[in-house]
């Protein structure tokens, strides 16, 4: 697939269409490889994107509870100081 090369500002960029960008998943930042002569553009996982707000959310709704019981509650761990 020939992309041109355009001007953005005073830089130079290319375009990825619009199916690209949705075939591989591609929203805000892509990672860019440089390896034995390639250019390898990468969609930018952030798995964790977002979980602050999350948690925020979580206990302001009172949400955030422990499912399971502190299995450490009972233990004496001054013995590991």
């Amino acid at each position: 697939m020939d992309v041109s090369v355009i001007h953005i500002g005073n830089s130079k960029g290319i375009r990825l269409s619009k199916t690209i960008l949705e075939k591989y998943n591609i929203k805000d930042k892509i990672e860019l490889i440089l390896e034995q002569g390639y250019i390898i553009l990468k969609p930018k996982k952030e798995p964790r994107k977002g979980w602050e707000n999350a948690f925020e959310k979580m206990y302001e709704n009172g949400d955030d509870n422990l499912l399971i019981d502190d299995v450490f509650e009972e233990e004496d761990l001054e013995e590991w100081n």
